[in-house]
This record gives C-alpha cells, sequence and structure tokens, in this order.
C-alpha cells in the first residue's frame, strides 16, 4: 500500500475559486440607496425581509422622501393614508437630521396606526 506524504490541495484551491466567483457575482446587485443619507451606526442588527417596504428618507437638508420622490410632511400624511397600516416601513434617516424633523415624521405613521417601522443604521463591526 503507497503511503501519503503530502496533501492534494488543488480540489481545495477549485472549491474556493468557486466561492469566491459567487460572492462577488452578488456583492454587485447589493443597493445603499440613491440618497446621500448618513446613517447612524448600531452593533445590534436584525434583519428580515419578506416585501419591499416603504421608504422614508430625512437628508441632511431636512428634505423628507418617500420612495426616493421627495415632498412635505402634508404629502407624506396623505400618501401614508392611502396606504396599508400592515406594509413595512423603513427610515432612512441622515445623522444631521435634528430630532424635532424626526418626530413629526414618527407622529404621521403612528397615527396612521403603523406599527412595522424599521430604522436603517450602518453595521459598525
Amino acid at each position: 500500500m503507497k503511503r501519503f506524504d503530502q496533501i492534494n490541495v488543488i480540489p481545495f484551491i477549485d472549491i474556493m475559486l468557486v466561492l469566491l466567483a459567487i460572492v462577488l457575482t452578488t456583492a454587485s446587485f447589493i443597493s445603499t440607496g440613491h440618497l446621500k443619507i448618513r446613517l447612524p451606526e448600531t452593533g445590534n442588527i436584525v434583519t428580515e425581509k419578506l416585501e419591499k417596504p416603504l421608504e422614508v428618507a430625512i437628508d441632511a437638508e431636512q428634505q423628507l422622501y418617500l420612495d426616493g420622490e421627495p415632498l412635505t410632511l402634508e404629502t407624506l400624511k396623505q400618501r401614508i393614508g392611502q396606504t396599508d397600516p400592515q406594509r413595512d416601513i423603513s427610515l432612512r434617516i441622515d445623522t444631521a437630521v435634528e430630532f424635532g424633523t424626526f418626530v413629526p415624521v414618527m407622529d404621521a405613521l403612528k397615527a396612521r396606526g403603523m406599527e412595522k417601522i424599521s430604522i436603517i443604521t450602518r453595521n459598525t463591526r
């Protein structure tokens, strides 16, 4: 019987190259959003994706957006009034936004009975 003095690493290299190709292919499809918003940081991340959530954003200039479309707080109230209260909402708020701008948006969402609200942050890990 022949003795094995070394390990054949070529199959391992082939597997790693395939995995690298998969990672590089899927990483190019990750979307980070089109608005320039610096997200706050957190260490605890919970992700759960079922359907595309309605995205509410506030940029550094205090401009309010609904799915990338600029609008006013009154228009936001009208638009969410026509939306299902069980719909998922994602909030993207720039770190430079004052709390006084954020509260009326949350108040409008809660007044409509929307409970599924997620605040988007950057992972610090």
